[in-house]
């Protein structure tokens, strides 16, 4: 599980928000925070809150950049949470697809960014489940062989 620690930087951009905005985003930082496994490093990256795997740990991105698996950012009109750990894996993608299928929810998804107005329009149990089900080798793993296909 990732720590309970929260960076400075990312401490600031919640503290920065409307409280209305803050209310519809902060709990579902809370539940990603208690589900993203270890090896994945919080901060700031593309100007929102992010777990990334960390350059020390794999430095080879096409970027540069570390790797994201989980951004999560307050837009004007919603809010946004980029599963990027999703975007890559059909199998992964595809059985998440299909449990929300079950849950009467509407999902609102492109490749990777599920868009939400507030907490209730998700479930939490099983974003909570995708996330914690992919450990950093895994993501890896994925990115690399989706990147050997490039």
């Amino acid at each position: 599980m990732s720590p309970t620690f929260i960076p400075t930087e990312v401490a600031s951009y919640f503290a920065g928000l409307d409280p209305v905005k803050r209310d519809s985003i902060y709990p579902v930082f809370e539940v990603m925070t208690e589900s993203i496994p270890e090896g994945y490093q919080l901060g700031m990256h593309w100007g929102m809150p992010t777990w990334v795997v960390p350059l020390e740990t794999f430095p080879d991105t096409y970027n540069k950049q570390p790797l994201a698996f989980v951004g999560l950012a307050a837009q004007k009109n919603y809010n946004s949470l980029y599963l990027m750990f999703l975007y890559s894996d059909s199998e992964d993608e595809a059985a998440f697809r299909s449990e929300w299928a079950t849950t009467g929810l509407k999902l609102d998804m492109g490749k990777s960014c599920l868009r939400f107005r507030s907490p209730a329009d998700l479930d939490l149990g099983i974003i909570a489940r995708a996330a914690s089900a992919t450990p950093v080798e895994h993501f890896l793993a994925t990115y690399q062989r989706v990147q050997s296909r490039a």
